[in-house]
């Protein structure tokens, strides 16, 4: 891999963004800007990322439910940092900088709630937070004649219109703007009821 602004580095077992970007002195966010199409929560052993020498760190990524660890800044760890509170986990300040007291209140969460306690704040924290990140509708939000569904392990399209006796077009129909091939655990559909 040619990494114009930096070197490239081979994932091993155990590595997270957050980890590289502690050995090597940046921040997530440079580490970020430098692997674009490189997703975070997704890293696997002997994929190669580039590691930034140099370069600008950007602020973190807006939007409904952003990937959000140590270091980044803003309203979204704001909002992060007021629901952790509210969950009954003290991130200190709530001053919307994820530090290391934001971090550990992070970490407990995931631990309490059975999930990776990476520290690393992706969609299955903020869904167990009580954030829809799916942009689709919200239990008790369906059209009359359907109800929602959380999507779990496992699931397709297909499987639910088995599961419901409905079809995956009837589901498509009440559900328009989901992408059928990426559907995320937490996410909220409407399925039609018989």
């Amino acid at each position: 891999m040619f990494c114009p602004n930096g070197m490239p580095y081979t994932i091993k077992a155990g590595d997270t963004f957050y980890r590289i970007a502690q050995t090597y002195g940046i921040t997530v966010d440079a580490l970020m800007q430098a692997n674009p199409g490189v997703n975070p929560d997704r890293l696997f052993i002997g994929q190669v990322i580039c590691i930034p020498t140099s370069g600008p760190t950007p602020p973190p990524t807006p939007g409904s439910c952003p990937t959000l660890r140590q270091g980044s800044r803003g309203a979204d760890v704001v909002r992060l940092q007021q629901l952790l509170l509210g969950h009954g986990f003290n991130p200190g300040a709530i001053d919307g900088i994820f530090g290391p007291n934001t971090h550990s209140a992070v970490v407990a969460f995931q631990r309490s709630r059975g999930l990776t306690p990476d520290g690393i704040v992706g969609i299955n924290t903020w869904t167990a937070l009580g954030v829809n990140c799916s942009g689709g509708p919200t239990p008790g939000h369906c059209p009359a004649g359907t109800f929602a569904y959380t999507i779990r392990s496992g699931d397709t399209l297909y499987i639910l219109a088995q599961r419901y006796r409905t079809t995956v077009d009837a589901i498509m129909r009440v559900n328009p703007g989901i992408n059928p091939n990426n559907l995320q655990i937490g996410q909220v559909i409407c399925i039609p009821q018989q």
